[in-house]
């Protein structure tokens, strides 16, 4: 896909695999594009054809410019907030990032808390003088660190949301966990619901939400009695992960709250890799987020073997 950017405008030459299709195809079709926002877009004259406005029902034809006006200023939601910050991969559309340990992906009360990892990338944003509002994809616990995807316009947020509903986005885990695993690899499909004695913790229960997480044994510490798994996901449920491991009798270290022992300061869970195709261009995105932990948590594995 040949895309371009001109100031607030986002430039895409139609390729013959959208030939003969619409405008209004492509936002409610290609991209899945929610109702409000396509409206949005209709209603402000931000969809141009070759420089010109056009009827959003109209046939493209390839090789066409398709012309959105997708980098237009906005009045910012969240409170700028500067603190170091690991940018993994950026481009126009799209930021990932690091995640250190200890730190909120988002802010429960957006006047109250500016100390997240959002607030961060929002600063990051306008820095660089991208007076937009930056969209969080996904989340992290507070405790767990690693790579996070964020949008950097209203459309590429949109496209980035379907693609993690529709399980496009590929996200892999580094884990240490306490014992030996009998089974070196596996598939843990357990369904996942609150607890209802914790207002926050979850367990596997038959009437939860369905949920399935990968896993493979990478290294073993017999003298310590800790295993270093890698896990992936098929569904995204809250402390997923950390269910699962302890469903299956091997919490994660540093994580009490399932049953792991505190001996780190933190439950040993780390999104060390992130896999997903380009919201426009379609060219395959795959970042690693390298750990940060002092002293280091994960010393039996090497994140680029996840």
């Amino acid at each position: 896909m040949q895309t371009m950017r001109f100031g607030e405008w986002f430039q895409i030459l139609i390729p013959k695999k959208w030939e003969g299709k619409s405008i209004e195809e492509l936002f409610r079709q290609e991209w899945e594009i929610p109702k409000k926002l396509t409206h949005a877009f209709r209603m402000e004259k931000s969809v141009q054809v070759n420089g010109n406005d056009v009827n959003w029902t109209t046939s493209l034809s390839a090789g066409e410019k398709l012309q959105i006006r997708a980098f237009n200023e906005e009045d910012i939601q969240f409170p700028p907030h500067y603190r170091e910050m690991e940018v993994l991969y950026e481009d126009d559309h799209l930021m990932v990032v690091n995640k250190p340990p200890f730190l909120k992906t988002h802010p429960n009360d957006a006047n109250m808390e500016t100390d997240t990892l959002l607030n961060m990338a929002q600063y990051h944003m306008l820095a660089n003088g991208e007076l937009r509002n930056i969209r969080q994809i996904h989340r992290l616990d507070r405790d767990t660190s690693g790579a996070i995807v964020f949008g950097k316009h209203a459309l590429a947020g949109a496209i980035l949301d379907n693609m993690l509903a529709k399980r496009e986005m590929k996200r892999t885990y580094a884990a240490m966990v306490e014992g030996i695993l009998r089974k070196k690899s596996g598939i843990i499909n357990e369904p996942i619901g609150r607890d209802r004695h914790h207002p926050t913790k979850r367990r596997v229960s038959p009437s939860g939400q369905s949920a399935v997480t990968h896993y493979q044994v990478l290294a073993e510490d017999k003298r310590r009695n800790f295993s270093y798994i890698k896990a992936w996901l098929e569904t995204g449920r809250t402390h997923q992960i950390r269910v699962h491991l302890s469903h299956l009798g091997h919490p994660l270290a540093g994580d009490p709250l399932y049953g792991g022992k505190p001996i780190i300061t933190r439950q040993a869970l780390h999104a060390g890799k992130l896999e997903f195709p380009h919201p426009f261009t379609g060219e395959n995105i795959r970042v690693f987020a390298p750990f940060t932990d002092n002293p280091v948590i994960f010393k039996h594995i090497d994140v680029y073997s996840l």
